[in-house]
């Protein structure tokens, strides 16, 4: 069997697949998706700095959109959004031009994107629960009793670290402006480069003291070290000056929703 024709036919499809301005759409919601759970996360920090109570984390925000007006729908949008761009960054790996290291970076960004949209399903079908430091606690446990696992769980720590360190010097450079296209034209590149400089240099922040926690779960040998975003979030809080310090990563998280959520209509798809 002749398979030449078949991949050619194959990569005609996912050409025209990749160029469907449906895709693009929905994808874009995608980028509106993660900016509206960013949007929660940094409100539900902002309450937690000021005494209240919540999960600070993915979880906690899709159960609070779960039960606000038309929620089931909204999470229902989410998932489809999630999906498309994971879809989108899969043939941006496959087809798209540039380096190798585009395509990798188009990949992992396909991975991440798919997990958002498998982990709010359950949500938008009524059956999520929130308990984000308690699947790192159990994910951190099981690691720890792999062969190597502390070493395991020391090189997730360093991942989430050089993560975060990453996501503050995106921001801080404004190194995100070239995911965007047409902001400035448009007279909005003020507050488009003002919310994502903030906003990545917050995530940033918050990453790096996540992933210090996995390293100090990895050093003590106790899973229960490791609590995720919102044990991140709530160590913060307890530091010197920890409501001021919360509040800014809050406010943080906040805008780095409205950044991404200007991204779904300036991204460069």
């Amino acid at each position: 069997m002749n398979e030449t024709p078949v991949r050619a036919t194959a990569g005609r499809t996912a050409r025209r697949l990749a160029d469907h301005p449906w895709l693009r759409r929905l994808a874009r919601a995608g980028f509106a998706a993660s900016g509206l759970i960013h949007l929660m996360i940094g409100w539900i920090a902002g309450r937690v700095a000021l005494g209240g109570g919540g999960e600070a984390d993915q979880d906690g925000a899709l159960a609070t959109l779960r039960a606000a007006p038309a929620g089931s729908m909204l999470l229902w949008a989410c998932v489809v959004g999630f999906l498309a761009l994971a879809l989108w960054q899969v043939l941006d790996a496959l087809l798209g031009g540039g380096e190798v290291t585009d395509r990798a970076r188009a990949a992992g960004r396909a991975v991440l994107y798919g997990a958002l949209g498998v982990t709010t399903l359950p949500f938008a079908a009524g059956r999520g629960s929130s308990g984000g430091g308690e699947d790192s606690a159990g994910l951190t446990a099981a690691l720890l009793q792999a062969p190597l696992g502390r070493v395991l769980v020391g090189l997730v720590g360093l991942a989430v670290v050089g993560a975060g360190v990453y996501h503050v010097y995106k921001g801080l450079s404004r190194r995100f402006l070239e995911d965007l296209r047409g902001a400035r034209s448009e007279g909005l590149g003020r507050g488009v480069e003002l919310t994502g400089t903030v906003g990545y240099a917050a995530k940033g922040v918050a990453l790096t003291v996540m992933g210090g926690l996995f390293g100090l779960a990895a050093v003590e040998a106790d899973p229960e070290e490791s609590s995720g975003l919102d044990g991140a979030l709530k160590m913060l809080a307890a530091q010197p000056l920890g409501t001021a310090l919360l509040l800014s990563v809050a406010v943080g998280l906040a805008l780095y929703g409205v950044y991404s959520i200007a991204r779904a209509r300036y991204a460069d798809l």
